[in-house]
């Protein structure tokens, strides 16, 4: 049955019947058209208000529940429906990693057309909270009201606000009392400094009016113990500056790294700045395996240390190597992989884009006492060419780590040129690893897959994929 309502269709008793694509959940119109909806959980029976309507589909919110669901579960965090970070907090662990094994699944069927063998099942994460070794917030002055609170008559008081955007709002801070995602001290540090800077007139950042002096704060932590506290500031203002960092030292003797930025620009994106020491290190060092990767506010790691760790590990018993092989392991980032896999090669050749990521992994390389592996920064599909293999040799095994757009057609079409014996393509995106990997099913047979859970609560799922030539 469905109704109208403010010029939007209401839809009643509609049952949720699957998951869908980022985060959103699967329902089927009276008139057949599919309906995406922000905030149930396949089983619930709901009433669905729609505020889009296109030709094949609808996107909707559930504005009442008939019925919920039996995979339902409580969710832990406060701010759970508001912050868009963990969107299947209300789904049961079990349930999000057999919705993600099938999306995985579905896209190299559906997308790919592609012949799977036995899928290997999904690799859940023992930790389903506080994984991630990296957050990043933003200050506020101006936070993100509730709809209660903007309709109270209460004084609404202070409005700062230090936590993460409204989904969609590029100027909409919400703030947050306690994030589930990063261990202690993390929540401590963060409400510590945002008390501290209220109590001391300390500005927080106006993202319209392009005002205030606090603007956002980095937090990474590391198996070793190091965390590392990067405050971004927008003026530089150093009586001010100094207060903060001298507090936050004094406060969190633990910290090993306190960093700071001076950011004048229109935007917050820090690759382009100077970082500076403040006290201690201008790194971290996170551990695997015997390995020591030393990490700077700019460098790229794996934000779950320990499933990345599994994830490796399947990646290099995919590639089965033998100790007499080539490697090549496109979009290396810092080489992390590289230098994993390099005790059971014979040679890794690492290419990336980033000039800053390529200088990590040789300083990586050099501090674990690797000799062959070696880096090369570049535009993956002008440097990856037959000119570059022919200087470093054929490869037996190709490892390719990409960001979620894939590889460029030219790149495939440069695997398909090599033929390497293997190519273990891990992916952040499976179906942009579907559509790479049709490209590919004439020269190339499936032999394993494996999705690895590395972001419990969210929909996001890491797949590995194990090609052997024909």
């Amino acid at each position: 049955m469905s109704r109208r309502n403010n010029k939007r269709q209401v839809f009643e008793e509609i049952e949720v019947i699957d998951a869908g694509a980022k985060g959103k959940t699967i329902a089927k119109a009276p008139d057949g058209r599919v309906i995406f909806i922000s905030n149930a959980v396949p089983g619930d029976v709901v009433d669905v208000q729609t505020f889009k309507k296109r030709k094949a589909y609808f996107e909707g919110k559930a504005v009442h529940f008939h019925k919920r669901s039996e995979k339902r579960t409580e969710p832990q965090c406060q701010h759970f429906g508001v912050c868009g970070g963990c969107k299947w907090q209300d789904m049961a662990y079990e349930f999000q990693l057999e919705y993600k094994q099938n999306e995985v699944t579905n896209n190299l069927q559906r997308i790919g057309h592609l012949d799977l063998p036995e899928v290997t099942p999904i690799l859940g994460s023992a930790e389903q909270y506080f994984y991630r070794n990296k957050m990043e917030f933003s200050f506020s002055d101006s936070r993100w009201l509730t709809q209660e609170e903007i309709q109270s008559d209460e004084n609404l008081g202070d409005r700062n606000a230090l936590g993460f955007h409204i989904p969609g709002m590029w100027d909409k801070i919400l703030d947050i009392e306690k994030c589930w995602l990063q261990a202690d001290p993390s929540n401590a540090i963060r409400n510590e400094i945002k008390t501290f800077s209220i109590e001391n007139g300390l500005d927080f950042f106006n993202t319209r009016q392009q005002t205030g002096l606090l603007r956002t704060l980095m937090i990474r932590t590391s198996s070793t113990g190091d965390i590392m506290v990067v405050v971004q500031f927008f003026k530089d203002d150093q009586a001010k500056r100094e207060l903060l960092l001298d507090f936050v030292a004094k406060r969190f003797p633990q910290i090993t790294s306190l960093q700071y930025i001076i950011n004048e620009k229109a935007n917050d994106t820090i690759y382009d700045q100077e970082v500076i020491c403040y006290k201690g290190e201008d790194h971290i060092f996170e551990k695997m395996e015997g390995l020591r990767f030393k990490i700077n506010a700019k460098s790229f790691y794996q934000t779950n240390s320990d499933q990345a760790f599994e994830l490796y590990k399947i990646t290099r018993d995919f590639a089965d190597l033998k100790g007499d092989e080539v490697v090549y392991d496109l979009y290396t980032g810092t080489g992390t992989i590289a230098q994993f896999v390099a005790k059971q090669a014979k040679k890794v050749i690492g290419v990336e884009s980033v000039p800053d990521a390529i200088l990590a992994a040789k300083a990586n390389a050099q501090l674990n006492g690797i000799e062959n592996v070696d880096f090369y920064v570049g535009d993956m599909k002008t440097v990856f060419n037959s000119e570059f293999i022919a200087k470093h040799g054929q490869p037996d095994v190709i490892i390719t780590d990409p960001p979620r757009d894939g590889m460029h057609k030219d790149v495939v079409q440069q695997l398909l040129d090599v033929l390497p014996k293997k190519i273990v393509y891990v992916s952040c995106n499976s179906a942009t690893q579907a559509r790479d990997l049709a490209l590919m099913k004439e020269q190339y047979t499936i032999i394993k897959t494996q999705a690895v859970d590395m972001f419990p609560q969210t929909h996001h799922v890491e797949n590995v994929v194990l090609l052997e030539r024909k």
